[in-house]
C-alpha cells in the first residue's frame, strides 16, 4: 500500500508540473512471460495495452505515468515417456494472469534522424484481476483448466505485485513509436506455503502513438 501511495504521489506531482507540451499516448503489443525459480519453462505469449501521459520536466527528460492492462504468465513443457516406450508424450502446463498496472516511468529522449531514441525506467504497481491454469497432454488429447484462487483457504497467488520496468524505443516526429522492454517483478506472487516463491519476468514488444 505504501508503494501504491508513493506512485500516486509521484503521478500527482508530475501532473501539477505539467505544461502546454504535455502529450498523451497509447501503445500495445506482445508480452513473453516467465516466472522465477522453476525450470523447463518456455515463454508464454500474451499481450498488453497501455495508456500514458508524457510530461516534460526539463530538456529531454519526461515523466510518464500511465495505466496498463497486462496479461502475463508462463508455460511448462515436460516430456513423458509412453507406457510402451515407443513414443514420448508432451505435457504442457500454462499460467495466464490478467492484471492492472500503474507504471511511473522516467524517460530520456535522444534526437536521432527524424525522431528520438528514448530510454525509460521506473516502478510499477500491479493488481491481479484473474488467472487461469491450463494443462494438456498432446498424444492423449486431454486438457483441463481451473481458475487461480486469490483468496480463501485455497489461495494460490497474491493479488498485489510490484516491480520495475525498463524500455528502449524510437519515436518518429509524427508520434508513431516502437519499443522493446522488460518487466522485472520484485514481489513474491506465490501464496501456497508448500511451493517455491516466484516473481514475474516479462519481455515485451510493442507499437504505439503519442498524440
Amino acid at each position: 500500500m505504501k508503494t501504491f501511495l508513493s506512485l500516486l504521489g509521484i503521478a500527482g506531482l508530475s501532473i501539477c508540473a505539467a505544461n502546454a507540451q504535455t502529450s498523451y499516448g497509447l501503445k500495445a503489443g506482445m508480452n513473453l512471460g516467465k516466472i522465477t525459480s522453476y525450470d523447463s519453462q518456455k515463454f508464454n505469449p500474451s499481450y498488453f495495452v497501455t495508456g500514458f501521459t508524457d510530461i516534460p520536466l526539463s530538456g529531454r527528460f519526461s515523466i510518464q505515468p500511465g495505466i496498463s492492462l497486462q496479461s502475463k504468465g508462463t508455460k511448462f513443457v515436460d516430456a513423458i515417456p509412453n507406457w510402451d516406450q515407443t513414443a514420448t508424450d508432451l505435457n504442457t502446463s500454462s499460467l495466464n494472469v490478467m492484471s492492472i498496472e500503474i507504471p511511473v516511468n522516467a524517460v530520456y529522449y535522444i534526437p536521432v534522424g527524424t525522431g528520438d531514441v528514448f530510454l525509460s525506467a521506473g516502478p510499477y504497481l500491479g493488481y491481479n484481476l484473474s488467472g487461469k491454469l491450463k494443462n494438456s497432454t498432446r498424444n492423449s488429447k486431454t486438457a483441463s483448466s481451473r481458475d487461480v484462487e486469490f483468496s480463501g483457504n485455497n489461495k494460490m497467488m497474491n493479488r498485489w505485485d510490484a516491480g520495475v520496468n525498463f524500455a528502449v524505443g524510437y519515436k518518429l516526429s509524427n508520434g508513431f513509436l516502437i519499443q522493446a522492454g522488460y518487466g522485472l517483478g520484485l514481489s513474491n506472487l506465490n501464496a501456497a506455503s508448500k511451493s517455491k516463491d516466484f516473481s514475474s519476468r516479462t519481455l515485451n514488444f510493442g507499437v504505439g502513438f503519442q498524440f
